[in-house]
């Protein structure tokens, strides 16, 4: 059956090319069981991922190399059903697969490269309800499949160009279970944490959010020496990020508040990024781990470049933070696939994002919240000081942030009233802060941020912006 969309308006606007429908910027990803997260869609992505993927591989082994793809998941409910959808359609190319079970994003990513696979692909939609899911695919070095690639893949579901290859007998390919993915992840990530260091003597609670580091997370810590008070741990298809986990920061507090924990650590469902919480019951976001891991890297000499890489969302203070220690800050747009570029563009080994999404690209290819946590919990250790000093690193600047709805998304450049007013203010600011303005991808909506060190001062320019920005194209 082919999908309808394969002849949509946009595919006819682009030369006959099928428009792209199903990937989004990290993958696939919506309501599970509705497409594009259907069994039948993933049977067709897995089809063609695996015709895709078998040629690359045959350009990297030689023809003759039989390829294989990982398949790993979170705790979500549906994660059965496209798993199974998935690995048929891998299957039926000739593609063997190999199961990994329930594992975060991160260590699906180093299973890939372990196994010498010639892919990986998660099922996950991160800090999405259980009703979500998602399809995320990995090179065989552990990085995110490129764009280009991904658009090949997305062509081959549309066009149908591999209904005919049918692979039979023994060339259909085979499904193997992993039993050690668990262990093999385990030992990856306490390499990342110096072996003439302990946890010992630290208590540490842990909220893994019913996701996918229910394991992992708490055997690393204990296996490190730290006392680890777990909660939300007990997945059952439906409590994934339910009222806990990263998402819902409050109940790390309330965890550690109530235990006296040293530090809190907090997953969202894959794991791939976290945040923490210190002795005193306030949130360390990414800014803050970000400001904490680079100057101690500075301070030792391990920051490539003295160069760490960020988001144009994070705080300001991040620039006047490092300049001391004679750092500086990069910036991106929001992503961490446009911050791991920048990183492997420049060979950079530190960056992030103010949610939480680290990548230190000295221990692994892509945002690993517990290796990110093992860092700061490192400096804890070898400095003696407590988070809620470490933190105090970073002087955040004070933002002031307007969502306004929009009837139009003409280019920013094309408003002559507000971008008047931005010039101004960033005169005002005189260096010492900032003016964002973007566009919402999801939503008609355009987003306002401005930063400077006078909150009163900030919100008053941000109010004429605001309101230069409703007379232009506002609702």
């Amino acid at each position: 059956m082919e999908l309808k969309t394969a002849k949509s308006p946009a595919a006819v606007k682009n030369g006959g090319a099928p428009a792209r429908k199903i990937f989004g910027t990290d993958g696939v990803r919506g309501v599970a069981n509705i497409e594009p997260v259907t069994a039948e869609t993933a049977l067709k992505l897995g089809r063609a991922a695996a015709h895709i993927i078998t040629q690359l591989a045959g350009k990297r082994s030689g023809a003759h190399h039989r390829a294989q793809i990982v398949i790993g998941k979170d705790t979500r409910l549906s994660g059965y059903m496209l798993e199974n959808a998935l690995a048929a359609g891998i299957m039926s190319l000739g593609v063997d697969v190999l199961l990994i079970g329930p594992l975060p994003t991160p260590g699906v990513a180093y299973i890939t490269r372990s196994l010498r696979a010639d892919a990986g692909i998660v099922l996950s939609a991160s800090h999405n309800p259980y009703e979500d899911n998602g399809i995320k695919f990995f090179r065989h070095d552990g990085y995110k499949l490129d764009d280009e690639i991904e658009l090949k893949i997305e062509n081959l579901v549309f066009s149908g160009e591999i209904e005919n290859i049918r692979p039979t007998a023994g060339k259909i390919g085979r499904a193997t279970r992993i039993d050690d993915a668990l262990g093999r992840y385990v030992e990856f990530v306490k390499r990342s944490f110096p072996r003439n260091l302990t946890l010992e003597g630290m208590r540490i609670a842990v909220d893994v959010g019913n996701g996918a580091a229910y394991k992992s997370t708490p055997c690393i810590l204990r296996e490190l020496g730290a006392t680890v008070i777990v909660s939300h741990n007990t997945p059952n298809g439906r409590n994934i990020n339910k009222d806990c986990g990263s998402t819902h920061p409050e109940e790390i507090q309330r965890i550690v508040n109530e235990t006296g924990a040293h530090v809190g650590i907090t997953h969202d469902g894959d794991a791939d990024r976290a945040l923490l919480c210190d002795e005193t019951g306030e949130i360390v976001d990414g800014d803050e781990i970000m400001a904490i891991a680079a100057i101690d890297f500075l301070k030792s000499n391990r920051l490539t470049q003295n160069t760490l890489v960020a988001t144009v969302m994070s705080n300001f203070g991040l620039e006047d933070a490092l300049a001391p220690f004679g750092g500086k800050v990069t910036r991106t747009k929001v992503g961490d696939r446009y911050v791991i570029a920048e990183m492997m563009k420049n060979n950079l080994n530190v960056g992030g994002e103010q949610s939480g999404h680290m990548i230190f690209h000295d221990f692994t290819t892509t945002g690993d919240g517990i290796i990110s946590a093992l860092q700061i919990l490192r400096i804890m250790m070898e400095s003696g000081n407590p988070l809620s000093e470490l933190k105090r690193c970073l002087t955040k600047f004070p933002q002031a942030q307007r969502n306004l709805r929009v009837k139009s998304k003409p280019p920013i450049e094309e408003l002559p009233d507000v971008l008047k007013l931005r010039d101004e203010v960033e005169r005002e600011l005189a260096g010492a802060g900032r003016v964002l303005l973007r566009y919402s991808g999801t939503e008609p909506k355009i987003r306002l941020l401005i930063e400077g060190r006078n909150a009163d001062q900030i919100n008053v320019q941000a109010d004429k912006i605001a309101a230069a920005i409703a007379e232009s194209i506002g609702e």
